[in-house]
């Protein structure tokens, strides 16, 4: 079951998805990504954070490579604006700053400034 929540602001829609919540395959994942990708726009949905989980091995864990990797993909292809890594996810990284003046309701994401490796932020 994927979990999902919408945060409304003055700049843009925010909305999070847990993809990993039942352990799919990595293609599910992805699968499921390409999914909200695809109806963000339609919804009105300016950011997504995708929960992907980070391995339980803590070596990388097979979905959160796919998942970054195909969202790197629609990236250089045009698809997608940001992909901020959820360790990258700074005041101090330009990316995340682009991002807050697309969609200010990232300021108030719990996971900015935590390093977490176990989520990715797009702009769509």
């Amino acid at each position: 079951m994927n979990r999902r929540t919408t945060i409304r602001a003055n700049n843009g829609v925010f909305k999070e998805v847990d993809i990993h919540a039942d352990m799919p395959t990595a293609d599910l994942a992805v699968r499921r990504v390409t999914y909200n990708l695809k109806n963000a726009k339609q919804l009105g949905v300016t950011a997504i954070k995708f929960i992907h989980g980070w391995g339980s091995t803590g070596k990388g864990g097979v979905i959160r490579v796919r998942v970054r990797q195909y969202l790197g993909e629609q990236k250089r292809k045009g698809l997608v604006r940001e992909v901020i890594c959820g360790e990258d996810f700074s005041i101090f990284d330009e990316a995340t700053r682009r991002a807050f003046l697309a969609c200010g309701a990232l300021r108030r994401d719990p996971d900015l400034e935590r390093g977490n490796n176990g989520v990715t932020i797009v702009v769509v």
